[in-house]
């Protein structure tokens, strides 16, 4: 296979990974909840007076009847779960018959206890105000069934197994009610205010923290991130946490065996309008959180003031009837702190990448000062490899390409003018550099990334159009050909392109989630960057330009011999050294911005 078919190959895969479509995430896919029909949200049930209700068509039925279902409200609701149980045996879990939709947008039917089409639930957190649904009873149904609903108004606002009408069988007589067996809510604990903000005193002494800035004091600064905690007691069968952050919404931690987002064990403070919610989850990826709940936690407390929430709380080394998701907090764990926005309770994705603690840490173990990081190093990676490839190596090949062609024209470099030697040595290496940097955030996210907006596509774009510049190298004409003009156009045209595109992708890169330069400096530096680079190319564009006009106009000989001598003194001594400061100054600006990829 030639270089030509190789590039070929791979420009073509390249396009094929740029346009995969992302995948979506369903909402309203509650199966594992069915039998409580409570959702796992932050907090328990209302006890008010629901403003929903359920309506069915008939209060009759006969095997295999079907029965209209209405659920309608006074308000809006975002999400539902709609089953229809045995009402003669209240102790039963089990769905009954089965539904068919009538809205195949707004619903979608559920499969509990294997018997598919049993319940029904909301697509997405649109908000409707009447579902209707049309229920079919089965051959061997019971002689009474009843319909139940779960309402959520929003997130921590919702009513669980709000019961419906009874529907009978003809000719069968109704049973006596019998008692409802199911077990009573469990009772969250109750939290109370913190008397006074917590402060990072005692930070290695006599408890472990971890800090966003470095060694910031949440007392003073409502943007520091501080998570602290200490064990309590003689045989330190508790740990006390405290976490504080800014005041937009949640500050949270986690506890995870590896450096990766999944399998976590999490505790968040959300605020909920001017109060703070505390409670324990489990993220089973880059997904939002699982099974919430304050099982296990006690003495919580919490503040809200000065721009800034604080919680702090109690939870035992080892939890009676250990939980799946609770982690023994005897063992070594990385710890990441994150914060975010939040409504009504409910957690956004958080904005900034995760602080990651740098090692792990034994929860129980001696107090310390935790470092972490908020760049992952696979991304900081991405970033300098891209940074070197086009504000350095790319920029420089492409400014010799432009302006060297006719400098020394008595040496060659292995057989080839040098001019051209080092600028495709220095464009080999920006392509090869951009091919790793490319492939990187694949690795880390494992897959395509759907919250990086533009920048991800310019990415794609730069590697295409770099893996076009050498296929159309190996297919130019000879210098003599008489199509060798459209080679020159083409190949300068795609370059250029390349590198504005390249340069765009530079400054969006420096907003990203995942690898967050210091603002507006970072911006600042590359904005020097691109006037730095526009000024060279300017001044030596009207050299040009000037030569060409006196050269033309020159007509006698001293005024030829004196331009001849003025450009030799500029082409020997005066664009080298241009050349080199244009370099250096390159390099300086990238090793600015590699300083900050660094301190993230």
């Amino acid at each position: 296979m030639s270089p030509a078919d190789v590039c070929c190959l791979l420009f073509i895969s390249v396009l094929a990974c740029c346009w995969v479509p992302s995948g979506c995430y369903a909402n309203g896919k509650v199966t594992k909840v069915c039998g409580s029909m409570e959702p796992h949200h932050r907090g328990s049930g209302e006890t008010t007076p629901s403003p929903y209700s359920l309506e069915t068509n008939t209060t009759t039925f006969s095997p295999t009847d079907r029965i209209q279902v209405i659920l309608s409200g006074t308000t809006y609701f975002e999400g539902f779960l709609l089953e229809a149980r045995d009402a003669g045996n209240q102790s039963s879990a089990s769905a009954v018959g089965t539904f068919t939709l009538t809205d195949l947008q707004g619903t979608q039917l559920l499969t509990c206890n294997k018997h598919q089409g049993s319940a029904v639930s909301h697509t997405s957190d649109v908000r409707q105000t009447e579902v209707v649904v049309v229920w079919t009873a089965p051959t061997d149904s019971p002689s009474e069934v009843q319909f139940f609903v779960t309402v959520v108004a929003h997130y921590n606002k919702f009513w669980v197994k709000l019961p419906g009408p009874i529907i009978y069988q003809h000719g069968v007589p109704p049973l006596p009610p019998q008692p409802d067996t199911t077990p009573p809510p469990v009772p969250t604990s109750t939290a109370s205010l913190l008397p006074a903000p917590f402060t990072s005193e005692g930070c290695g002494q006599s408890k472990s923290c971890m800090s966003d800035p470095p060694g910031c004091d949440p007392t003073k600064d409502p943007h520091c991130f501080f998570l602290s905690m200490w064990t309590e007691g003689a045989d330190q069968t508790s740990v006390v946490f405290e976490l504080s952050g800014p005041a937009e919404g949640y500050v949270s931690f986690a506890l995870s065996w590896d450096t990766w987002m999944g399998n976590d064990d999490v505790y968040m403070c959300v605020k909920d309008g001017d109060r703070v919610s505390v409670s324990a989850a489990f993220v089973s990826g880059r997904t939002h959180p699982e099974d919430e709940s304050q099982s296990g936690l006690s003495s919580v407390s919490w503040r809200l003031a000065d721009g800034a929430i604080q919680c702090r709380f109690r939870r035992p080394v080892k939890l009676a009837n250990q939980e799946a998701a609770r982690y023994d907090l005897a063992q070594e764990y990385f710890v990441f702190g994150a914060s975010g926005h939040a409504e009504h309770g409910s957690v956004w994705k958080h904005s900034r990448q995760p602080l990651i603690s740098t090692q792990r840490k034994l929860i129980t173990g001696p107090p310390e000062v935790l470092t972490g990081s908020r760049g992952p190093i696979i991304m900081k990676m991405h970033g300098a490899l891209m940074l070197v490839a086009w504000m350095l190596t790319g920029s420089v090949g492409t400014f010799i390409a432009s302006f060297y062609k006719p400098d020394w024209p008595n040496h060659s470099l292995l057989g080839q003018k040098i001019w051209f030697q080092v600028h495709r040595g220095l464009m080999v290496l920006t392509v090869t550099l951009t091919i790793v940097a490319f492939c990187l955030p694949f690795f880390y996210r494992k897959g395509w990334s759907k919250h990086a907006g533009v920048h991800p596509y310019l990415g794609c774009c730069v590697l295409a159009l770099s893996l076009i510049q050498p296929i159309m190298a190996v297919i130019r004409p000879s210098p003599d050909s008489h199509r060798r003009y459209i080679f020159n156009w083409a190949h300068w045209g795609v370059g250029s392109v390349t590198e504005i595109i390249a340069v765009a992708a530079m400054f969006l890169g420096t907003s990203q989630s995942s690898l967050l330069l210091p603002q507006p400096l970072a911006t600042h530096v590359l904005i020097g960057y691109v006037t730095w680079l526009a000024s060279f190319r300017v001044l030596l564009l009207v050299h040009k330009h000037l030569y060409i006009k006196n050269s033309l106009v020159s007509d006698d000989t001293q005024g030829i011999l004196c331009d001849q001598s003025v450009r030799r003194r500029w082409d020997s001594f005066i664009k080298p050294v241009l050349l080199a400061v244009v370099a250096l100054g390159n390099a300086g600006l990238l090793m600015a911005l590699l300083s900050f990829i660094a301190e993230i």
